[in-house]
């Protein structure tokens, strides 16, 4: 009988073990890319830019139908603007160096360089650069719009975000998921094992000023 009991509970506990990490996340709106004027990339007046610092994170997690895996980029680069203790508008760019994607699984990490995935002989970066900024929600709260560039392909992605400034150093996190088919990531996995179409991004990003001669590596 005891043997009995444990299988009729081990398919339940199956199936939440291997749950959709993106239903406990936000989806980010996606639409067409947006037209960003030379002018964009100019700092406004007024406003003080900020370069991320070492101990900043882009992470990610991706998962099937049998479980899920953490991972991230170990090399990236970006700055972002500041003015009168708000997020500013513009220019924010972020540069990712694609061929150091990392995962849990060091067969998954190859995998994921190649063309099923993230085919980094050919698209080395990918970026995001910011579009639009607006105060959301409570104090601290943003809804942040910039163009993502994955694999050669521009889709224009809106998600929210806090910001804690204190004048020195500014701390941005933000997480939700996306669709990878939208930027052309279509590789389905096993038949016994498909592979969803939703990831969850989680950023974790300190900056500080830029005359304070921070680093620009991440």
């Amino acid at each position: 009988m005891k043997n009995k009991h444990l299988l009729a509970i081990a398919p339940a506990a199956l199936l939440i073990a291997c749950g959709n990490p993106a239903d406990e996340t936000e989806s980010a709106t996606v639409g067409d890319a947006v037209e960003i004027a030379e002018t964009d990339g100019i700092p406004v007046e007024g406003t003080v830019t900020y370069t991320l610092l070492p101990g900043s994170e882009i992470n990610f997690v991706g998962s099937k139908v049998t479980g899920s895996h953490d991972g991230g980029f170990n090399e990236f680069h970006g700055s972002f603007t500041v003015a009168d203790g708000e997020l500013a508008s513009g220019p924010h760019r972020v540069v990712i160096d694609m061929t150091s994607v990392w995962s849990d699984n060091d067969n998954l990490t190859d995998h994921l360089k190649n063309e099923d995935f993230f085919d980094v002989e050919n698209h080395p970066e990918s970026s995001f650069v910011l579009t639009g900024v607006e105060a959301a929600g409570e104090e601290g709260g943003y809804l942040v719009s910039g163009n993502f560039t994955l694999i050669g392909n521009t889709r224009n992605i809106t998600f929210p975000a806090t910001a804690t400034i204190d004048g020195e150093q500014v701390s941005i996190h933000a997480k939700f998921d996306i669709n990878r088919k939208e930027w052309g990531v279509v590789y389905a996995g096993r038949a016994d094992d498909l592979i969803r179409d939703e990831v969850v991004i989680e950023l974790n990003l300190v900056a500080a000023p830029e005359d304070t001669g921070s680093a620009t590596e991440a």
